[in-house]
């Protein structure tokens, strides 16, 4: 149960991000909660094979190339989801990693407090 509502909080921090950022659009609910069922499922395949193969990177950088990390898969996703979730590049993808990375750590400290 906790796995699917991670999935309904992604869904609604990517409709109020869509809202905030100008080139990343989410046309629907629907569109968003499939984009982010994709992302899960590409989280849980893709992701721990990129972190693997780009250790060194990670551990230069500090961890701080891990949010590259999360903007490639959010191009995946783009990919894989179709017309109703668009990117319009890398450093939109970037952006939208970065929030929600940032709003995901507040709502989890705050209101959920695991």
């Amino acid at each position: 149960m906790k796995w699917f509502g991670s999935v309904l909080l992604n869904a609604l921090l990517f409709l109020v991000i869509s809202f905030i950022i100008p080139s990343f659009h989410v046309e629907s609910i629907g569109a968003a909660i499939g984009a982010s069922l994709v992302l899960a499922i590409v989280n849980i395949l893709v992701r721990p094979l990129l972190i693997l193969f780009t250790l060194p990177a990670t551990i230069l950088t500090l961890g701080a190339f891990l949010f590259i990390i999360n903007a490639l898969m959010l191009l995946l996703v783009n990919r894989f989801v179709g017309d109703g979730f668009i990117i319009d590049g890398f450093g939109v993808a970037l952006l939208v990693a970065l929030l929600m990375s940032f709003l995901n750590l507040i709502i989890d400290s705050t209101i959920l407090k695991k």
